[in-house]
């Protein structure tokens, strides 16, 4: 059995913890067994309930008095500045209680452990368990978790030569006052959760928190294919406060890791080594990937495993459900769950790797919508449109993308592989790639995928990918 993290910093001391989703639980749970007098609070009577079954005493904290708490253990998805704070966040500021997350609690309760974040747009699930899938090369106590869904609480303790490979949200970012991470990975960045942000400058400068309270000891590994991403790097070598590694996946960088034409190549130490042909990765296609695999492989080549090694172990990475993955061959088609695409640019990577897409798209939109992804029309074959977007992507689409508004995803399904079929298609490829959130049909981006991968896997001739 799991030993659990004890905090020792919170004995005896009044801790409030908002929102009581996996993370929140997870703290409420951390808290209690480290001796903290736990004030927990969900505004989902469902929540409080599911809470009060695992022993967790709920306390309305709308009218509390917050003066003699020591922190507000908030949920990263409740909102404490933009677009209008929750009450009781607000309430916590004016009372002067921090603001903290899990990972920052994490981080009090495991000071010897070594962290490393990874934050970026798109990508961050990809490379963060890719890490930790390259690292096992250490032989070290290796945990993983995070933004991904393992809330942070939940891992096992570690202490000195332990390795904590954590996924961090830009909500995250804004919850770790003290936490300093040994390395700090991002991949790029592009417009997501602005409202939440207060727009795109308030949205890159959460990011960059990522690289906060870094000094010599500490490394930077920042993919410089974006504008905003490059501008941090740069910004970051002029001040020279840490060690910064460059990554690419669209060009050379001299001192740095990137790929071209697919061939992974390290050049830290000056000499171009190539390293893998990432087109034998069959779990990383695409660009995105690539930069993923550069991003990984600079953190790994930072602990000496040797390039061979961490190509071996390139080869052998799983992936990641909701990301691209192949769920079965029917005919022909291959249906793709690619559900972790709640946005345009993620989308985008998808759309890339593949011809001939019977795309099912729609959800709850994101600001932008769907025209940034003009250039991959082309490769769509028809369009099936589901959710709150289902109009404004076919303003977008008309003219150009023939679709069909399915209204749900079972009809996109069914109505996907009909056409496909009746097309003749041959490498045809149905693509649950939504460019939304879920929330106007289901609870998360994962119960939207396991119902793709449910409605898939009971078609006639169904087998796995």
């Amino acid at each position: 059995m799991t030993a659990s993290i004890r905090i020792p910093s919170v004995e005896k001391e009044r801790v409030a913890v908002l929102g009581l989703a996996r993370s929140g639980l997870a703290a409420a749970a951390a808290l209690a067994t480290s001796g903290a007098e736990v004030w927990a609070w969900d505004d989902d009577p469902a929540k409080r309930e599911r809470a009060a079954s695992k022993g967790i005493v709920c306390r309305g904290l709308a009218d509390a008095d917050l003066s003699g708490v020591l922190g507000l253990v908030i949920s990263p998805g409740i909102p404490h500045t933009y677009p209008k704070p929750h009450p009781v966040a607000a309430r916590a500021k004016a009372a002067g209680v921090p603001l903290i997350s899990d990972i920052e609690l994490l981080a009090r309760a495991c000071p010897q452990a070594r962290y490393i974040g990874v934050t970026g747009t798109n990508g961050k699930s990809t490379t963060t368990t890719l890490i930790g899938h390259l690292l096992k090369e250490t032989g070290k106590p290796i945990q993983v978790g995070g933004n991904l869904g393992v809330p942070a609480l939940s891992l096992a303790p570690l202490g000195k030569g332990g390795i904590y490979v954590l996924e961090m949200s830009s909500y995250q970012l804004e919850l770790i006052p003290r936490l300093v991470f040994d390395i700090s990975v991002l991949l790029n960045i592009a417009p997501d959760h602005l409202d939440r942000h207060g727009g795109m400058r308030g949205y890159i400068a959460a990011k960059r928190r990522i690289f906060e309270r870094q000094d010599s000891e500490d490394t930077a590994v920042i993919a410089i294919d974006d504008p905003d991403s490059e501008a941090i790097y740069d910004d970051l070598v002029a001040n020279g406060r840490q060690h910064v590694v460059p990554v690419s996946a669209t060009r050379m960088v001299m001192g740095g890791i990137f790929v071209e034409d697919g061939l992974l190549t390290d050049d830290t130490g000056g000499w171009g080594t190539p390293v893998l042909d990432l087109g034998l990765a069959p779990t990383l296609p695409g660009k995105h990937n690539w930069q993923n695999a550069a991003a990984a492989y600079a953190v790994a080549n930072l602990f000496e495993i040797g390039h061979r090694a961490i190509a071996r172990s390139l080869l052998t990475y799983p992936g990641l459900a909701h990301r691209q993955e192949r769920i079965a061959v029917i005919d022909g088609i291959t249906y793709v769950n690619d559900s972790k695409a709640t946005n345009a640019d993620a989308a985008s990577k998808a759309l890339a790797c593949y011809e001939r897409i019977y795309w099912i798209a729609g959800g709850r939109a994101k600001e932008g919508g769907i025209e940034s992804l003009a250039a991959y029309f082309p490769r769509i074959r028809h369009a099936f449109l589901i959710g709150e977007a289902t109009d404004g992507f076919a303003r977008t689409l008309d003219g150009l993308v023939p679709y069909t508004r399915s209204g749900d995803l079972a009809s996109a399904v069914a109505a996907a592989t009909a056409k496909a079929l009746a097309d003749g298609s041959a490498n045809a490829i149905v693509l649950l790639s939504p460019a939304c959130a879920s929330f106007d049909q289901f609870t998360d981006f994962e119960a939207r995928g396991e119902a793709f991968r449910g409605l898939v896997r009971v078609l006639p001739g169904a087998r796995a990918a």
